[in-house]
């Protein structure tokens, strides 16, 4: 933590490139093990299971997916896309029994040495398993790697610029049937690894520096803070609407996103990439959707899901932790004056989208004033985010 706290702001760039960035031996060895077990999953997995199980593809989603991967951070998120769950429903009721079946498998593998890799399964934790956890090792490999892998139903058969709304419609409908919002985002896998991938290298390496400040808050305060995907996707935002330049000031964009950190109960953000409000089911889940308590961020992918979570006290810390470090070096120049920000204000943005759904919502005080409040917040909802 001290080296990025005691960084000046002309230095992140150089800050990024030496320590947040894998070397190329480093991904080398994460993309072999990716096939390894894509190779697994595809061919020797479901062979000999029942019901004739066949997959349809395996997505690398998280960050090696999208192109943001820290330095010897070595997890890898792979969905499994089966042509058996031909629903939503059905991906939420019988995930849990193929996840068994990779984990019986994995464990075949080792005993057997199939691989030259040893499997190292981790015991399943919680009772709605949504991923199976485990690391694969080699003495070819600096390291283990970590890997998530899910179960998921290929809701997007249909390609195009924009998924059908029809699929939406269906999404939204299930999810609240069985209460449980968010619960498909790894179904929407290849749309959250697409709204990144494409972005300038530079925005990618100002998420970089972004996650590796998140980490260095949560080693230092522990939980509860906000999900990681919230603050990447605030990045995005950020950079969308103050800057949109391929080249830019990498500490005037980091300042930024502290900034709306501290602005957490403004901030109101969705994105029209996938899903909008011309059919009138989305429309009024939307409109639900952005009447609730700030923050409100969107998943991209995935209108179901509000990847800020519910929890303000997580907010409130991690607001209080970028009120610290915006005084330090790495947001000053070489005269000790402020590097600046670039100009975004959430309310502003919040206006115009409700006044597209001719709808308003007031607006509570600025965090800056209740940053040290005593008691925390009231948690409205527990929303699960997507792994990365």
């Amino acid at each position: 933590m001290k080296k990025l706290r005691k960084t000046r702001a002309n230095k992140l760039d150089e800050f990024i490139e030496d320590h947040l960035l894998p070397h190329k031996e480093f991904r080398r060895q994460v993309n072999e093990a990716i096939d390894i077990i894509c190779t697994f999953l595809k061919e020797r997995c479901f062979r000999y299971a029942p019901h004739g199980v066949r997959v349809s593809k395996v997505v690398k989603g998280g960050s090696s997916g999208k192109g943001t991967t820290l330095k010897d951070l070595s997890d890898a998120d792979l969905v499994v896309f089966l042509t058996n769950f031909t629903s939503f429903q059905e991906n939420f009721k019988r995930r849990v029994r193929f996840i068994n079946e990779i984990r019986r498998q994995l464990e075949a593998c080792q005993e057997e040495e199939t691989f030259e890799v040893e499997f190292k399964v981790q015991k399943r934790r919680r009772r709605r398993l949504r991923a199976l956890s485990f690391v694969l090792r080699s003495p070819q490999f600096c390291q283990g790697v970590k890997f998530d892998v899910l179960p998921a139903f290929d809701a997007l058969l249909t390609k195009g610029y924009r998924p059908d709304p029809n699929i939406y419609v269906k999404l939204i409908q299930d999810c609240e049937k069985l209460g449980k919002k968010g619960e498909f985002s790894p179904c929407f896998t290849e749309l959250q690894r697409d709204f990144l991938k494409s972005r300038p290298t530079k925005l990618k390496n100002l998420i970089r520096l972004v996650k590796h400040w998140y980490q260095q808050c949560k080693e230092q305060l522990g939980k509860p803070l906000p999900p990681q995907y919230a603050l990447e996707l605030l990045t995005v935002y950020a950079w969308e609407q103050g800057c949109k330049e391929t080249g830019f000031i990498t500490a005037q964009g980091f300042q930024t996103v502290l900034e709306l950190v501290l602005k957490y109960q403004k901030l109101c953000i969705y994105w029209k990439r996938n899903y909008n409000s011309e059919n009138p089911i989305i429309e009024e889940y939307l409109t639900r959707q952005l009447a609730k308590p700030r923050p409100v961020i969107l998943d991209p992918a995935d209108p179901t899901g509000n990847v800020a979570g519910g929890d303000l006290y997580s907010w409130q810390r991690l607001a209080q932790a970028a009120l610290v470090w915006l005084d330090y070096p790495c947001f000053k120049k070489w005269d000790g004056s402020p590097v600046g920000s670039w100009d975004v204000s959430p309310q502003e943005h919040s206006d115009l989208m409700f006044q597209a759904y001719d709808f308003r919502q007031p607006y509570r005080s600025c965090p800056r004033t209740q940053l040290h409040a005593g008691a925390p917040p009231q948690v409205e909802e527990n929303w699960t985010c997507t792994i990365l």
